[in-house]
């Protein structure tokens, strides 16, 4: 397994290990142990599915105070996974990495506690699986505009796809102190 530090040090990309032969492939999808000695230690307690079409945009998502970290990889299909880090007083904290991830190149992306995390979709339709570190509490959860000019992303789609949750979001400046705070 390859775990590649991004622009932004704490969101990794992971690449396991494939072995394909005539059958098809196999791979290990997480190992704990080889997570951890590459500093992806929190311990996974939910895993999810989502299944979306060309053109759709999900995100950028959160949660305040019971902050996820998300360990991200397409099953089938492509997208542009993005992770913003929105911690209040990060040296980082606005920037944003975005990695293609699919059903066919394999690659892992680990969005840490306190990142705000979104895609998408650039096939046809993708299947997206993703543990983590935290159970989804609606009552804690951030919505960060996907289009909020402060983080600039570039995304592949102009006019997105989107839930009108996403399309109500709010801008980093209008989350202000509702943001989780960075400690080191």
């Amino acid at each position: 397994m390859k775990f590649t530090p991004t622009d932004i040090p704490d969101v990794v990309v992971v690449e396991p290990d494939v072995f394909k032969d005539a059958r098809g492939f196999f791979l290990e999808t997480y190992h704990h142990e080889k997570y951890a000695a590459n500093g992806i230690t929190p311990r996974m307690v939910q895993d999810n599915h989502s299944f979306s079409s060309r053109g759709t945009l999900r995100g950028l998502h959160a949660q305040r105070t019971k902050p996820q970290g998300k360990l991200v990889r397409a099953l089938e299909g492509e997208m542009l996974d993005v992770a913003v880090d929105i911690r209040r007083g990060s040296p980082t904290f606005g920037r944003w990495v975005g990695v293609v991830l699919s059903g066919g190149n394999f690659k892992q992306l680990w969005v840490p506690p306190g990142f705000a995390h979104g895609f998408c979709v650039l096939s046809e339709t993708v299947h997206v699986e993703y543990k983590c570190t935290d159970f989804y509490d609606p009552k804690d959860e951030l919505a960060v505009a996907w289009n909020d000019p402060q983080i600039g992303i570039v995304w592949p789609v102009p006019d997105p796809i989107l839930s009108a949750r996403d399309k109500a979001a709010a801008t980093l400046a209008e989350l202000g102190d509702r943001l989780p705070s960075y400690s080191r």
